[in-house]
């Protein structure tokens, strides 16, 4: 297991990696039926005839495989993976069959001015597919705990 980091530990432009997951259809629709039930996300035959012309993961889907990915990846802050607001996008849809991994690379590290036991670090956590394709782009802001005020 990985060592819970703390804000001294961060630099800019340092990158993480993470494992693989593999996407399948089922998956797809049993996210999409809980939680996204749209055509594209339920149905091949109905996909096809969609803007994504054919099944496609919901981007909240693909939002939830990057969160299970950063979990289980190096970048571990002490506190968890705690968000403090931040921006995505979805630049290529998460098909069956797909391979997910994830980068992130850290690009501020902040100590804020007005709590000394934590900090801010800005992340840019980009999904990739099997082709090294981005189909997620993130950047957020995490709070993360200094080891010493």
């Amino acid at each position: 297991m990985t060592a819970e980091l703390h804000l001294e530990d961060f630099t800019v432009g340092q990158v993480f990696g993470s494992g693989q997951l593999k996407v399948d259809a089922d998956d797809i629709k049993a996210f999409a039926t809980a939680f996204d039930p749209q055509p594209f996300h339920l149905d091949e035959d109905k996909a096809r005839d969609t803007f994504f012309k054919g099944l496609a993961a919901s981007g909240w889907h693909t939002a939830a495989l990057t969160m299970r990915l950063l979990v289980d990846s190096p970048i571990r802050p002490a506190l968890g993976i705690v968000g403090a607001g931040g921006e995505i996008s979805w630049p290529r849809p998460v098909r069956p069959g797909d391979e997910l991994r994830v980068e992130s690379e850290v690009l501020e590290v902040k100590p804020s001015q007005s709590r000394p036991d934590r900090g801010m670090i800005k992340v840019k956590t980009t999904t990739l597919n099997q082709d090294g394709e981005a189909v997620q782009v993130l950047v957020a802001n995490l709070i993360v705990t200094r080891r010493s005020a």
